[in-house]
Order: structure tokens, then C-alpha cells, then sequence
């Protein structure tokens, strides 16, 4: 089975400048122990303002695979078997099925593909 490495920028109620270098370094540790996926937890804003960290993230994420610096991402919101992007990365990777947050619309959440 594979597990997906968790990293949590929002613990502590970080800035966004702060919530970014932690997204960098979490890539960079992940990547470096071989891990295959990461997924981010940034939040979505629940508290009834911001989000800012979520829009942010979510963002340099995308910064990143136009790069070609990650191979996919997928928001929580779309990490379903009903989501023909996460079901193709399901179909390759099985194990992912066991993932908690597969198929719970979690806004807060982004599955990387590195």
C-alpha cells in the first residue's frame, strides 16, 4: 500500500509568505525521501475570512506544474473516483484508495503528484 506523505501548513496560523516556504520545504523533504505524493493541507478559510493561505498554495501549485516541477495536483474538492483526473491516478496507484479524504470534497486539502 502506498501512503501519502501529509504536510499541514496552516498548523499555527502561519502567514502566507509562511504557508508558502513550508509548501517549498515540504516538496523538497518529500521529494528527497522518495516519497511519490504529498498531500497539502492549507485549509479553505473557515473560519468565515481569508482562505488566503488556500488561494496561495493552491496558486504556486499551479506555478509549479506548468513548470514541471510536480506531475499533478488534485484539490480536495476533486479527490474523488468520480473525478476522472484522481480516477486515473487511483487506477495507477490502488492503494491511494485507502486515502480518508478520498471522495469527502475536503476544500482544505491538495493530493501532489511528484
Amino acid at each position: 500500500m502506498i501512503a501519502i506523505k501529509t504536510a499541514n501548513l496552516k498548523a499555527d496560523r502561519p502567514t502566507v509568505q509562511q504557508a508558502l516556504d513550508r509548501l517549498e520545504h515540504e516538496i523538497a523533504v518529500a521529494r528527497h525521501q522518495k516519497h511519490p505524493f504529498l498531500k497539502i493541507i492549507h485549509g479553505y478559510g473557515s473560519t468565515g475570512s481569508g482562505g488566503d493561505i488556500r488561494i496561495a498554495v493552491q496558486r504556486r501549485m499551479q506555478e509549479l506544474l506548468h513548470a514541471g516541477e510536480i506531475r499533478s495536483c488534485i484539490y480536495g474538492e476533486d479527490w474523488s473516483k468520480t473525478s476522472e483526473h484522481a480516477w486515473q491516478l487511483l487506477q495507477a496507484w490502488p492503494g491511494l484508495k485507502k486515502d480518508p479524504d478520498l471522495g469527502r470534497a475536503n476544500r482544505g486539502i491538495t493530493i501532489l503528484l511528484l
